[in-house]
């Protein structure tokens, strides 16, 4: 601890001040792991001191310690009303600010001073704690939102890549709580994902409604080395939930379609910048040749185009500088929808703008309008571990659209994402899907496999679900039939309980955390001449690792599989049925779970868990029961 580290934490005001005048740099010096001087200043110095450090030394409200935390923070930790008071009407700190784990001020003073700050922070506010809401609004691999309102109620599509079932259909009455609701394609032979490299698939959907009609297009992204690129699909339905017709394809090249309906005609969007054809009635072909509305502002990488038509202006909204950190959203509007598109004078619209803050990658968004005429924006969002692995893939955000008195779309008042929020409702949830529990006949809610499924071999029965083993290993693109949930945080605990026969050589079963055939880890019992064994895998790129074997005694008829999840390390353990511990292994670090793992095909969608199964002869198991525990917060 540095000399005025220590003064402060003895409450001497005079001693800072005299350090601090005869060593000015020292306010911004720290001795690891020690917060810097302003920030020990606000949790443990009197009122004087931090006003002393804030109003005459070098110290800045710019800073940050390790976890992202600032200067309001450690003030609410302390409790002191009045520290958080000068901080917030002299300094202007936000009670709102997130730190790397989402936590602010204002859900500190919550849970720790309901009674003495949490009033205070209220008044400042302006809204009751248990009345906002967080972002990411939907969590884990929910990318590529797009969102239609029709009467009440929000539809909700994101992009699946080379999952099955493809492109969910979620549903709220709020804004804020989502359930899956349907599929745009659930028939196998529909799909057409079986040959396609993990990161390929269906790409970036788009949800409209027409005349009583849903309407959802996505890209269809082909592997490198086929013929063509991509193409268009197109759905429809007259129910939000399906089932959908079969999907038809437009071979227009692009990405990112959306569809624009207006007075009984129909119009496709595409990149690069914002392309435009006419549709046909039923939007299933295409009867007019692309042109260029406009290329976007930033004008790199300008992409997810969506049109709005509003007070006589048509608005055309972009995503741009590319779906990592550079991500934002730009607009543009013109008189005539064929006509030159301006640029907004405040582009980028939504934009995270600091590098170190725990949500990130923003952008990828469409507007929608509550019955009451407010507005609000979806747009895609990522959370990193260590500023580094965005494990949950990109997630699902939404902010309030606020109009400028000369007519332009704002959201959140340009202050980039939030992190805490006014809901936009009272809560409306109407029903609350359990993903662990599974009605018989009826494909598992939340619950999806890497490329269509054999015929058969997933079956939702009374006492579980009936799973066949994949005809191919994990590492191939032929590997299918795994059952996988999104990891929706990065703490968390799961475990399933798999109901195995007799395992002959070479075939194994039990949990995997996979990303792609390219990275993923197996905890699997296997059997073989000599007995079975439990066997943990790393596969990185186009190596496997065995990190950890353990021989069983004895056969089980049951076995349960758990992964305990926090950031980067996961510890597995494996059980039989009646709860006796058999085996735990751990890994310290399973970063190539990520997009930035590694640097192998296309890696934007998620990290997942589930069951799986391989051996040179198929067989079959079962999934008897799933416990899924989320944990938003640390420790």
């Amino acid at each position: 601890m540095t000399p005025l580290q220590n003064a402060i934490i003895q409450n001497d005001l005079r001693q800072v001040t005299e350090i601090l005048t005869a060593f000015p740099s020292s306010a911004t010096e720290t001795q690891s792991p020690d917060p810097l001087p302003s920030l020990m200043a606000a949790q443990y110095g009197s009122l004087e001191i931090l006003r002393y450090m804030v109003e005459y030394s070098r110290a800045s409200l710019d800073e940050y310690d390790a976890l992202h935390r600032n200067i309001l923070h450690y003030a609410t930790a302390s409790g002191d009303v009045q520290k958080c008071r000068y901080l917030i009407e002299r300094c202007g700190m936000s009670p709102l600010t997130g730190d790397v784990n989402l936590v602010t001020p204002y859900e500190e003073a919550y849970r720790k001073y309901p009674d003495t700050l949490y009033p205070y922070f209220e008044t400042v506010v302006g809204t009751p704690y248990p009345d906002m809401y967080h972002n990411p609004i939907r969590r884990g691999f929910f990318p590529d939102p797009s969102i239609v309102r029709v009467g009440e109620d929000y539809y909700m599509v994101n992009s699946t890549f080379i999952f099955f079932p493809c492109i969910p259909i979620s549903h709220s009455r709020d804004l804020i709580h989502w359930e899956i609701i349907g599929h745009a394609i659930t028939d196998p032979a529909w799909s057409e994902l079986g040959h396609l490299e993990g990161g390929r698939g269906y790409w970036a959907p788009d949800i409209s409604y027409d005349n009583g009609r849903f309407y959802i297009t996505a890209t269809y992204r082909y592997n490198d080395t086929d013929e063509i690129y991509r193409r268009q699909m197109v759905v429809s339905s007259d129910q939000p939930e399906g089932p959908y017709s079969k999907p038809v394809f437009i071979y227009e090249d692009g990405i990112d379609p959306s569809i624009f309906h207006e007075n009984g005609r129909h119009y496709m969007l595409l990149n690069r910048g914002a392309r435009i054809f006419e549709l046909s009635s039923d939007c299933t072909e295409k009867i007019s040749e692309a042109s260029l509305l406009y290329y976007g502002s930033q004008k790199h990488a300008p992409e997810g185009p969506h049109l709005l038509k509003k007070d006589g202006w048509y608005y055309l909204f972009h995503a741009e500088g590319g779906t990592g950190p550079g991500h934002r959203i730009t607009v543009s509007r013109s008189r005539e929808l064929m006509g030159v598109y301006e640029p907004c004078p405040y582009n980028p619209i939504m934009r995270q703008m600091d590098p170190e803050a725990g949500i990130q990658r923003c952008g990828h968004g469409k507007p929608v309008m509550t019955p009451d005429g407010r507005w609000y924006m979806v747009y895609l969002c990522g959370r990193n571990i260590d500023g580094k692995y965005s494990m949950l893939g990109r997630e699902t955000a939404l902010d309030p659209i606020t109009w400028t008195p000369d007519g332009w779309p704002i959201v959140n008042n340009l202050k980039g994402p939030s992190v805490l929020s006014p809901k936009p409702f009272a809560d409306q949830i109407r029903s609350q899907a359990d993903d662990t529990a599974f009605t018989p006949g009826v494909w598992p809610n939340g619950w999806m496999t890497p490329r269509e499924p054999e015929e058969g071999a997933v079956i939702v029965q009374e006492d579980g679900i009936c799973l066949k083993s994949s005809p191919a290993p994990l590492y191939s693109v032929d590997s299918r039939n795994l059952l996988l949930h999104r990891q929706e945080n990065f703490r968390f605990d799961a475990e399933l309980t798999l109901e195995l026969p007799k395992l002959e050589d070479g075939q194994e079963a039990g949990l995997v955390c996979y990303y792609d055939e390219n990275t993923w880890v197996s905890f699997m019992v296997s059997g073989s001449d000599k007995g079975y064994a439990c066997t943990l895998t790393e596969r990185i790129g186009t190596e496997s690792f065995v990190r950890a074997v353990h021989p069983l005694e004895q056969a089980e008829a049951a076995y349960s599989f758990a992964v305990k999840t926090d950031g980067l390390k996961r510890t597995f353990i494996l059980r039989s049925a009646d709860g006796e511990e058999f085996f735990t292994a751990a890994l310290d670090n399973v970063y190539y779970l990520c997009d930035e793992g590694i640097r192998m095909g296309k890696r934007f969608t998620g990290a997942t868990f589930g069951a799986a199964a391989y051996g040179p002869h198929p067989f079959t198991y079962k999934l008897r029961s799933v416990t899924i525990e989320n944990m938003d917060r640390p420790e």
